[in-house]
């Protein structure tokens, strides 16, 4: 993928991303994907049970429509690297959503 502007597609999928997000969704915000052994295990469940559904896609991903701290680190998506800036987007292929800039996952990496 490139960095290139975002679609209007990816922004209606981010707003509609964002309803799900403020209207309650629970996902599994923690624990967070600190260990390569842990990003691997959220990766392998994102490949299995949520291929192709938003959802558990999100569920699974553990996003918030807020910015997580963790171990006194703030992680929200604009600092992680996967984070394409001008599309507003992740990247990581077990992923691939467009996101706000101050959202959160728990695969969240510098």
């Amino acid at each position: 993928m490139t960095d290139r502007a975002s679609s209007p597609e990816d922004d209606a999928l981010r707003a509609r991303i964002g309803d799900m997000l403020a209207s309650g969704l629970e996902t599994e915000v923690w624990p967070r994907a600190e260990t390569s052994e842990m990003v691997n295990q959220i990766v392998g469940r994102l490949r299995t049970e949520a291929a192709g559904d938003l959802e558990k896609k999100l569920v699974i991903g553990g996003f918030t429509d807020h910015t997580i701290t963790a171990e006194d680190m703030e992680q929200p998506c604009e600092t992680c690297m996967y984070y394409l800036i001008h599309r507003k987007y992740c990247e990581l292929p077990e992923l691939d959503v467009p996101v706000e800039p101050h959202w959160s996952c728990r695969l969240w990496r510098i």
